[in-house]
């Protein structure tokens, strides 16, 4: 009698983890990589070389919010070079991508330049990815 009540109550575990677990996963079965994608941009003087940049900015046009990519915080980059998103802003992203205007100053010249790229996302994403814009903003 015990042997029953243990295996009955071991199915019962079993299927109620089953249903909870389709439940949560709206993405369906993907297989990704387990790379880590990051976009760039690279601001340059008008010698072509890595310009020191402030106020470096990136908002996403449909959202309106700021985006920071957050292995900026913690890579150290070339003169001039940014992280404008990676895959942890996948979630801040659609998947038929977002116009990402990125807007930095030189510091030399207290110029402002502003770009737009567009990049995909979204939840159910494997990785971000760039469709479209400049890789490079050259100051005059």
């Amino acid at each position: 009698m015990m042997k029953k009540i243990m295996l009955v109550l071991l199915v019962s575990i079993a299927l109620l983890n089953c249903k909870k677990n389709k439940a949560t996963s709206d993405c369906g079965s993907k297989i990704c990589t387990e790379e880590f994608v990051s976009v760039m941009i690279k601001f340059v003087d008008n010698k072509g070389a890595g310009a020191e940049v402030k106020d470096f900015n990136v908002i996403n046009q449909r959202t309106g919010k700021r985006i920071t990519a957050n292995s900026s915080v913690s890579t150290s980059t070339t003169k001039g070079v940014f992280i404008v998103v990676d895959d942890q802003n996948k979630p801040d992203l659609s998947e038929q991508g977002d116009d990402l205007k990125i807007t930095g100053t030189s510091v030399d010249t207290q110029q402002t330049k502003s770009v737009v790229v567009k990049v995909t996302g979204g939840k159910c994403a494997c990785h971000i990815g760039k469709i479209s814009g400049a890789d490079q903003v050259a100051f005059d």
